[in-house]
């Protein structure tokens, strides 16, 4: 179930990213610079959000709000997020690493495959344990603030900036 704008059945995630030095670009083109009161960095047509607490994906939500973005679909699991981006067109994710299911880096690696640009949100700070192939994807450090989320923002979708 999605947390919020929309619902839909899907229950299982897997992990997607983009890497720093990426196309990213290739697939920001739907991406519009805005200034919402002068603290926008952009704003996409749709995001995906993928955490399984509640409350810290609602403070994305609101924080990404305040950066610039107007759609946000939040899932909790892999099937969720499988399904959202089956149905939708996304212009970037950001990735909860640890789902309690499990672990979102094949969703991420499905991520990288379709195109569509992702970070990762964890509690973990050292990437030297994510899977050698996913250690260049931009991480975002829980607990996090909006500066934080601003600066994750710049690396993920650069061109937007």
């Amino acid at each position: 179930m999605f947390y919020s704008e929309k619902s839909v059945g899907i229950t299982d995630s897997m992990p997607c990213g983009a890497s720093e030095g990426n196309d990213v670009g290739e697939t920001t083109g739907a991406l519009r610079q805005a200034s919402h009161e002068g603290h926008g960095i952009m704003n996409p047509l749709r995001v995906l959000v993928l955490e399984d607490s509640l409350i810290i994906a609602m403070e994305a939500e609101d924080i990404l709000r305040l950066a610039g973005v107007d759609s946000i679909d939040i899932v909790c699991g892999l099937e969720q997020a499988r399904a959202a981006i089956a149905a939708e067109k996304y212009d970037f994710a950001l990735l909860d690493v640890n789902l309690g299911e499990g672990m979102s880096f094949g969703f991420a690696r499905h991520l990288l495959d379709v195109g569509i640009p992702f970070g990762f949100v964890s509690g973990y700070s050292d990437i030297r344990d994510f899977p050698c192939d996913l250690q260049h994807i931009p991480l975002l450090v829980k607990p996090f603030d909006e500066t934080a989320m601003r600066e994750f923002l710049q690396r993920l979708v650069p061109a937007a900036a």
